[in-house]
């Protein structure tokens, strides 16, 4: 009777073993296809582009594609993992623009509309990555320290850095930036942007920090649900606040980019250009969960890859300015809806 008693156990573990092994492939199919979801668009786009435009699929307006696309990456990446945490950041935007003016500002000659300063422009670079890391300091230790609102704090944030941004030049665009400085947003290694191959690292690096690093796995549990992170022993404001540090270090980074492809910091670059609201798109569009604990990188990538395809579209097709912005809204709600139906209810949050 024991022996029988034995066998009908071990059967029992053997079928659940089987049973746990596919219920595992079920999740990670459902993972696959949600970090998938906006695949299908992305082809469709591809399609409608190159039916529209023989120029659409040509490598040089692709690359031109991910050159324009490239430091609005790096903003949706340090956004998405805002998301990640339950958090939000609208002071992204005027990192963006202040980081940059302030180094331009140290770097160029007066008649540049500099101060006259003249620094290296690798330490303007240094200068730049402190101002990101100095605002999503501020941000965090105000958020999760002094419990205030997200935002409200990160919308008063924005205003000031704008706000500064635009008054240190007086209203003007530095320009004649060093080539050392505008490298990232202007080189290009054969026909591929450099600020493309740096735009793909981070999200890729972002992606496996995010499934496979500790801290990367207590921000999903973070945004999941806090106070069961911190009673597992998660350090959760430290991580918080590191996330807020993260994320403005890299609007910098977005905004270095944007100035060294266009050669100028306009005093309008982020906050007066509204950047925030394309972040914001790409990365709900993309699967990230405006609530927290779920999304990914492939999915925020994708949604970057589907705005620039459009506006590209646009231009290509010469679309009267009065109707793209409709057109963009009405292509980011069909996105969002499709996404929803492919890839389940964690695309739509």
């Amino acid at each position: 009777m024991s022996e029988t008693k034995n066998n009908l156990a071990a059967l029992a573990a053997d079928v659940e073993a089987v049973l746990g092994r596919r219920r595992s492939r079920s999740a990670a199919a459902i993972s696959w296809v949600r970090e998938a979801a906006l695949l299908p668009v992305l082809v469709v786009l591809l399609v409608v582009g190159a039916i529209l435009n023989s120029h659409f699929l040509t490598v040089s307006n692709i690359t031109g594609i991910g050159q324009q696309v490239a430091a609005l990456g790096v903003v949706v990446v340090g956004e998405s993992l805002v998301l990640l945490i339950a958090g939000l950041d609208l002071s992204l935007e005027s990192t963006y623009g202040l980081a940059p003016m302030i180094a331009a500002w140290l770097i160029v000659p007066v008649a540049a509309f500099g101060d006259g300063l003249l620094l290296s422009p690798y330490l303007g670079i240094l200068i730049l990555l402190a101002v990101g890391a100095a605002a999503g300091l501020a941000n965090g230790l105000l958020i999760v320290k002094g419990r205030l609102n997200g935002f409200i704090v990160t919308l008063g944030m924005t205003i000031l850095l704008a706000g500064i941004q635009d008054g240190i030049v007086k209203g003007q665009a530095p320009f004649n930036l060093p080539t050392a400085f505008g490298y990232l947003g202007a080189a290009s290694f054969g026909v591929v942007p450099v600020s493309l191959i740096v735009a793909v690292v981070l999200f890729v690096l972002t992606g496996l920090f995010l499934r496979y690093h500790r801290i990367g796995r207590a921000i999903y549990a973070i945004g999941g649900n806090r106070e069961a992170a911190r009673a597992a022993g998660i350090k959760v404001d430290r991580i918080r606040i590191g996330v807020y540090v993260a994320a403005s270090v890299l609007a910098a980074i977005g905004g270095l980019m944007e100035a060294g492809r266009v050669s100028s910091v306009a005093p309008t670059q982020g906050y007066g250009e509204g950047i925030i609201f394309s972040v914001f798109a790409a990365a709900v569009i993309g699967g990230v969960s405006l609530q927290g604990g779920r999304g990914n990188m492939v999915g925020a990538a994708s949604g970057v890859i589907l705005l620039g395809l459009v506006q590209n579209l646009l231009d290509l097709e010469n679309a009267p300015n009065y109707w793209i912005e409709a057109i963009d809204g009405g292509v980011i709600l069909f996105a969002l809806i499709l996404a929803r139906v492919i890839g389940g209810e964690a695309s739509a949050e």
